[in-house]
């Protein structure tokens, strides 16, 4: 008896146990796919963890279907990392197998239904529905359960299916297909029969009436002469400026041959630059020390003020790394950045560099993938946002994560709710390679881990050929509406400011962390607000589009013309969003071009690519945007930033509210003034003094990070403690309350550490299931792994009482 264990692309904590046979013993290694059947019908792509003797004891295992892989398609390493987040993360593997697996790469099944050949069909005592379906299928071979759903027009078609499978007129089948097709280019070239001296003669012959054609052949010669390389049908239109139809009427006459070539779809086409890359004394220094901390430490962080110069840093070093033959992978926060470190880095490593992300397709990532597996000089640095962490290194040297502090590297949904950041430390663990962090503004865990010595550190404290740093101007809001000097959100000051730098041909950014219009429209007659149906949240008003929309769920409705409760038509918006500032833009400064960058404007596959490069191109005076404008984009023109609201950071219901403000106003004032000149920021505020703002405006921070950490360790949270917050959600609101209350007293009674709740989060309801949130306080005194079990223990027995068996639990270890 021979077994395999693998894992299924299915919120599952456990492997699954199938039969094979002697042959398929020794051919199946660890990381092969194989297609297995699971339920009743449904057929999944597994991920073969281990290959064994042992039969399972509770039930039949049941045999593969198909193997799938010639060679395995993922490491030992990456499935022992794989287990590890899975039990560190509190997930199933299932879930990281899914989330880390290009979709391409899992086969999905769909049912076919198809008619049973020699079957006579008396079809008189067919129902109106089994007709419908057998006519259907008189027509076509075959048809997907889909495709009847459509054809009967109603979804519950499985007992009429039923009943024809009894009845011995249909079958089902489950068909798999593979996500992944390469991607082909049509080239041509010459027919043999004219490549002689004769030959081109007979041709020109053959051509001489036929202008349009003859044109397209001169031109080919031509490109070859040049050129010397295969020529593309794409190439050959555009060189001849003329059409592929006439392209194809001279392969039907046999004077071209068309051929397919296998194309990367993620392929650099460019020059690199031979320019050195010459680092400054500051820069060096730190170089330096970066090498000398990794003879002790496996992690590191660069500490850089904003402009400081850090992607250098990381281009020397990586430079050092592949000339060992080591792999390296740069992890960024935030898709927006790619596009600009990807241009930056070609231009030094040409072709070597692979980017993965999830606006890349199905199909484009499943190369990056297959790249990485093999190896190949393509993929030698992958850049990529957190997922890129879960693709099959081999020979992984170097792992950089910039811009360390930003919480985008923590996903929240789904399962795995893995830290890109810690992940990669672990990681980078397994192959023996090593860390950098790079941040301007470190999280404050990372900083403590520098200073108790986990940590190497290395600082940068001036701006890269001696800039300034920014000057920072607040600008009181309470004191400029009571004098009446603000123009709806833009205060005297800044409308000075703005006109200023755009007199002098200089580019200005906006930064406004909410998207749409305005976050509430209210009833000045009865104070009624539209709230979403499913959601405990006010709808956003969006003007372009004329609608309410939830940001939650993306139910919308269109804007209504008088209040749904009392009927009266007077409508007014309160507080503003980054269309709103962008419509008062126009009307303030109706001779400069604005552009906004936010999530709804940057929606396609380059969507942030089009905006960055018109900003950076100029095409842009004034960029209005959110957070995704905050970090690393470097732009050279740029002398002036306004924030204009800081407070809606500060007032946020999140322990690390005031750490996150001090990071994003840092990051926001970091873009302004990169070049020759100090750049200005204007902070308009309606708490000048508060004590976080006064902190960015002297660029103090250690002020800030002491007196958080203080903070932190009086009410007990990170880096003091761990904190583990368990969402549960049901429809009911009663049975959710009861449900959490059994789960809060079994926990705070067993584990002796601080738990708190269960408590209703700010936004209560969310398509339509109640939330309430538990909070449990680690010490580091305390072993997080046993405790973790302990917890898993009792979230099993809550799950294993009847009545609460439908509230979802969701873990998510260390909370951010």
């Amino acid at each position: 008896m021979f077994f395999v264990e693998v894992v299924l692309p299915l919120s599952l904590a456990k492997t699954f146990t199938y039969r094979i046979s002697e042959a398929e013993f020794h051919f199946i290694k660890k990381g092969m796919r194989v297609s297995v059947p699971f339920g009743k019908s449904k057929i999944y792509t597994a991920l073969v963890l281990d290959v064994h003797q042992n039969e399972p004891s509770l039930y039949d295992a049941k045999e593969i279907h198909q193997i799938l892989d010639e060679k395995p398609i993922a490491t030992e390493i990456q499935i022992k990392h794989w287990l590890w987040v899975a039990n560190y993360y509190m997930c199933g593997i299932g879930d990281v197998y899914r989330g880390a697996f290009p979709s391409g790469l899992l086969l999905e099944s769909e049912t076919i239904i198809s008619h049973k050949a020699d079957i006579v069909v008396n079809e008189n005592e067919l129902s109106d529905e089994e007709f419908l379906v057998y006519e259907a299928l008189q027509q076509q071979s075959s048809l997907k359960v889909q495709e009847i759903i459509s054809i009967l027009n109603k979804k519950n078609i499985l007992p009429t299916l039923q009943k024809m499978i009894a009845k011995n007129i249909i079958v089902l089948e489950e068909e798999i297909k593979e996500g992944y097709k390469p991607k082909l280019v049509r080239y041509v070239k010459l027919h043999a029969k004219y490549e002689s001296d004769n030959g081109l003669g007979e041709l020109l012959e053959i051509l001489k009436s036929a202008n349009k054609q003859k044109e397209i052949v001169l031109a080919y010669f031509q490109t070859m002469a040049s050129e010397k390389k295969p020529i593309t049908v794409k190439k050959l239109v555009e060189v001849s400026n003329s059409t592929s139809a006439t392209v194809k009427a001279l392969i039907d006459k046999e004077i071209f041959e068309e051929y397919l070539l296998q194309h990367d779809r993620v392929s650099f086409e460019g020059e690199t630059s031979d320019k050195q890359l010459l680092l400054s004394e500051a820069q060096e220094n730190a170089f330096t020390a970066i090498k000398n901390n990794f003879l002790e430490k496996e992690v590191c962080l660069l500490h850089g003020v904003t402009s400081s110069g850090k992607t250098e840093i990381y281009i020397k070093l990586i430079e050092e790394y592949l000339a060992t033959g080591k792999q390296v992978l740069y992890l960024l926060p935030e898709i927006a950045l790619t596009t600009q470190l990807v241009s930056r880095l070609r231009l030094h490593f040409g072709d070597k560099v692979a980017v993965f992300h999830s606006k890349y397709s199905n199909n484009e990532r499943v190369e990056v993938w297959k790249q990485t597996l093999e190896n190949s000089e393509k993929a030698k640095i992958v850049i990529g946002a957190r997922s890129a962490l879960f693709l099959p290194f081999n020979n992984l040297g170097l792992l950089i994560v910039d811009e360390e502090h930003e919480q985008t590297f923590k996903q929240s949904d789904p399962a795995p709710r893995y830290h890109a950041r810690d992940a990669a430390i672990v990681l980078a663990n397994f192959h023996s390679a090593k860390v950098l962090l790079g941040s301007a503004t470190p999280s404050i865990e990372t900083y403590f881990n520098t200073q108790t010595d986990k940590y190497g550190l290395v600082s940068l404290t001036e701006r890269y050929n001696n800039v300034k740093m920014p000057e920072i101007l607040l600008v009181d809001l309470k004191d400029k509406q009571f004098r009446k000097r603000m123009t709806g959100h833009f205060s005297d000051v800044l409308i000075e400011e703005i006109t200023e730098a755009l007199s002098l041909g200089e580019q200005v950014i906006l930064f406004q962390n909410r998207r749409g219009y305005s976050p509430i429209i209210e009833c000045m007659t009865c104070g009624h607000v539209p709230h979403c149906q499913q959601c405990d949240v006010s709808l956003t008003f969006h003007k372009h589009k004329n609608q309410l929309r939830c940001h939650y769920c993306g139910y919308s409705i269109a804007k209504p013309t008088h209040c749904h409760s009392c009927s009266s038509i007077d409508l007014t918006t309160k507080g503003f969003g980054t269309e709103q500032i962008e419509q008062e833009l126009v009307s303030l400064f109706p001779k400069a071009k604005t552009g906004r960058m936010d999530q709804d404007t940057t929606r396609g596959k380059y969507g942030f690519e089009k905006i960055i490069d018109s900003f950076k191109n100029r095409e842009i005076d004034i960029l209005v945007g959110t957070q995704m404008l905050a970090k690393g984009l470097d732009f050279d023109n740029v002398s002036l930033v306004g924030i204009m609201n800081a407070d809606n950071m500060l007032h946020h219901p999140d322990f690390r509210a005031f750490e996150r403000s001090f990071q994003m106003m840092t990051q926001v004032a970091g873009r302004a003034g990169r070049s020759e000149k100090q750049g200005k920021v204007v902070i308009q505020t309606y708490n000048p003094n508060h004590n976080t703002i006064q902190q960015v405006t002297t660029h103090n921070y250690m002020g800030m990070y002491k007196e958080q950490l203080y903070d932190r360790q009086i009410y007990k949270y990170p880096p003091y403690f761990r904190i583990i917050k368990l969402t549960l959600k049901h429809r009911e609101f009663e049975k959710l309350k009861e449900g959490s209350m059994w789960l809060y007293q079994v926990l705070s009674q067993n584990l002796g550490i601080p738990v708190l709740g269960p408590e209703e989060p700010a936004i209560s309801r969310i398509r339509n299931e109640y939330i309430r949130t538990i909070l449990i306080k680690i010490p580091q005194n305390l072993p997080l792994a046993s405790t973790k079990k302990t917890i898993q223990k009792m979230l099993n027995s809550f799950e294993a009482v009847a009545q609460y068996r439908a509230i979802k639990v969701i873990a998510n270890v260390d909370f951010y």
